[in-house]
């Protein structure tokens, strides 16, 4: 293996660690809310604006059809809603209900938690360079992604 394919394949497996480190720390912060990750995931992507699945499926890097199934049991209890779209009249927008935004606004506070000893342990300016490479590594992968097809 070529030192670039061993640094290619640490990446990687590092990132699939990560992923299922974060998604148990999600689990964990979710679960009291009533919510789980995905469904957390879900919310947090139309938290600010109502989003198509499609558009939340972009952003999350998950299948439409994920996104949907997720989006459908969201409406069925309550803590979203579909709104018409303007843009596309079968693509429906999934929004976040008042009920929805209380139960990912009871996660706050152990958020919060988490995210302060993340600082503590690696520092303000250090988790800040690794956000910025992690956000850079997703959009370079993007772009060869988009370059292959």
């Amino acid at each position: 293996m070529t030192p670039e394919q061993e640094l290619f394949s640490t990446a990687a497996i590092t990132s699939f660690r990560l992923n299922g480190q974060f998604l148990a720390i999600a689990e964990e912060l979710a679960a009291p809310a009533g919510l789980t990750a995905a469904w957390w995931q879900v919310l947090g992507a139309v938290l600010r604006e109502p989003l198509p699945v499609s558009g939340i499926a972009r952003a999350m890097g998950i299948t439409r059809q994920s996104v949907q199934r997720i989006a459908d049991l969201l409406v069925d209890k309550g803590l979203a809603e579909y709104r018409p779209n303007p843009a596309h009249r079968r693509a429906k927008l999934v929004a976040v209900t008042a009920a929805g935004r209380a139960a990912v606004e009871r996660i706050g506070p152990r958020h919060e938690v988490i995210a302060d000893r993340l600082i503590s342990e690696l520092g303000q300016a250090e988790f800040a360079r690794t956000v910025e490479a992690l956000t850079r590594l997703s959009a370079v992968l993007d772009k060869l992604a988009g370059d292959a097809s």
